[in-house]
């Protein structure tokens, strides 16, 4: 085997069809594109339009909601912690958050938070530092003796500023009015 006698395996490699170079190559006159008309020029908008029919993307009922600031939370059930603990990935008398559960590679990237769930059984003692947990599993790792702490949610000043604000208006408007005096 020698560099020059190097090649591809055959079948491997295909030629690019050259288009729009005369009538004899198949691929002449218009290229491929069809008739004249807005599909055979450059910059094509067609994207939905109908002739002036109202078109189906607006015919259709919209449906759902998207929340705007949605946050993704990594879900693990108590089953996964278990097996990690067991494979001697987690070490039960150490506290547990993101980023342990990362390098014991229970959970890949941190988002924007845990969440644990309760599916499956916890049979080690274990202290978690989490966003949420569910309701069975906060039972079921506080049922054996372990711990779990709810981070708090960041609260910046000019939000708390709008509470206040708000809370104030609230109160304001809240009180009920004077009652009329009889004459």
């Amino acid at each position: 085997m020698r560099l020059n006698e190097l090649k591809d395996n055959p079948g491997s490699k295909k030629t690019r069809l050259r288009i729009g170079r005369g009538i004899g190559s198949g691929m002449g006159k218009q290229g491929g594109r069809g008739g004249k008309g807005q599909t055979a020029r450059s910059g094509v908008r067609l994207g939905g339009f109908e002739g002036g029919q109202m078109p189906l993307h607006r015919r259709l009922p919209k449906r759902g909601f998207n929340k705007r600031d949605r946050k993704i939370f990594n879900e693990v059930p108590l089953q996964r912690l278990q097996a990690a603990v067991d494979a001697k990935l987690i070490d039960p008398g150490k506290p547990v958050d993101a980023a342990v559960l990362k390098t014991a590679g229970v959970i890949r990237r941190t988002l924007d938070g845990v969440r644990i769930l309760g599916g499956g059984e916890l049979k080690a003692k274990l202290a978690l530092t989490v966003n949420h947990a569910t309701v069975g599993a906060k039972a079921a790792v506080e049922g054996i003796g372990g711990s779990i702490t709810l981070i708090e949610k960041k609260i910046l000043p000019a939000d708390e500023a709008k509470r206040k604000k708000s809370a104030a208006k609230k109160a304001k408007t809240g009180k009920p009015k004077a009652a009329a005096t009889e004459e």
